[in-house]
């Protein structure tokens, strides 16, 4: 019903638009009785098995969705009815920020993606500490995504990570260090080891002096090379991080179904969706392997089919999140992999 009603017609608008309509429809139903309990009867799934623990925190099944659709803070609660065992909020940014011009997010619909070059378009942080303020530790697990603001030049962007860090630190209940977004100009600058360790050794050394220790995992791009993948994980050991999230989007446009034209038209921009399935999987291979699985890894990119979601978490993942999957095979997504979770778990019991 999605694919062939549902989503025809939401496909009509540009995709930002209707990001904009879906969150006030969001937020709308907080306010429609009994909406949260038909929407958790719709799409959440409880079974023993979905159970994950990742950095200590444990989670209701290893689903999350990724930054980039709650970026501040508006309907964590709400998007937990669709099933989700964790929100990430953000990207965060310091200083309220609008970020880029629009037209600024497109479909690539015969590719299954999408390239977005939103630029970190935020309400700054007080704005997102606000909305967390009245956070019930009985909501769903939710992860502070943090990043500069476009003005602030790359000397200066340890001051912007620590600045967000500290505000939201009794806040979420892990932070994910986005140095590798493509879409603010010279952030992905910040993935060489000594922007990293600049940015890392505040964050870590604030967080020596709190009473709780919250989790700091490090988001990576799909376009490194195995060695700078390598010189991360270095980094990541050495500054004792707590896991890492790999994919970012990427500025790849090779093996699109899309016509060149119209790739070129849309000009920079992250790309997300199928084209990322196999790179993001392969990332996620080798950071597990690299670090004989102890190190928490959070699987993303590329996650489009059910089959996807298993071959991550296969593949040495401690949970996925989705978005563009999301976007494009409607609200049941979730509900879809955490059931064939449970089946593969009885199959193999019966076995």
């Amino acid at each position: 019903m999605y694919k062939k009603v549902i989503r025809p017609i939401l496909f009509l608008l540009s995709p930002e638009t209707i990001h904009i309509i879906l969150v006030k429809m969001i937020k709308f139903s907080r306010y429609v009785p009994f909406a949260s309990a038909i929407m958790r009867r719709m799409f959440c799934v409880k079974h023993k098995c979905l159970e994950r623990e990742i950095c200590g925190l444990k989670l209701k099944n290893p689903v999350g969705l990724p930054a980039g659709f709650d970026k501040g803070a508006d309907i964590y609660k709400e998007l937990g009815n669709f099933g989700f065992g964790s929100i990430e909020i953000g990207t965060v940014t310091p200083r309220p920020q609008s970020g880029n011009p629009r037209p600024r997010v497109f479909r690539l619909e015969k590719d299954e993606a999408i390239i977005n070059r939103m630029g970190f378009n935020c309400k700054g942080v007080k704005y997102v500490s606000k909305n967390l303020r009245n956070r019930k530790k009985s909501d769903v697990v939710i992860a502070g995504n943090i990043g500069k603001n476009s003005v602030t030049p790359n000397n200066n962007a340890p001051e912007d990570y620590l600045s967000s860090f500290r505000a939201l630190y009794d806040k979420v209940d892990y932070f994910v260090v986005n140095v590798s977004c493509p879409n603010v100009a010279d952030l992905t600058k910040l993935q060489n080891q000594d922007n990293l360790r600049s940015i890392l050794g505040g964050l870590v050394t604030f967080r020596r002096g709190q009473d709780e220790y919250k989790p700091i995992l490090l988001k990576i791009s799909p376009d490194l090379t195995n060695q700078q993948i390598d010189d991360s994980i270095d980094v990541v050991n050495e500054y004792n991080l707590d896991g890492i999230v790999a994919t970012n989007t990427s500025i790849s446009r090779e093996g699109l179904v899309t016509p060149s034209d119209r790739v070129e038209s849309i000009g920079k921009g992250g790309l997300s969706g199928k084209p990322l399935t196999k790179r993001s999987l392969e990332v996620v291979s080798y950071v597990y392997k690299r670090t004989n699985g102890e190190l928490p890894i959070i699987g993303v990119g590329g996650i489009m089919t059910v089959q996807d979601a298993l071959n991550m978490l296969d593949a040495g993942a401690t949970m996925i999140q989705i978005y563009s999957g999301f976007i494009y095979n409607g609200p049941w997504f979730v509900k879809e992999i955490c059931n064939a979770l449970i089946a593969r778990e009885e199959s193999t019991i019966k076995e």
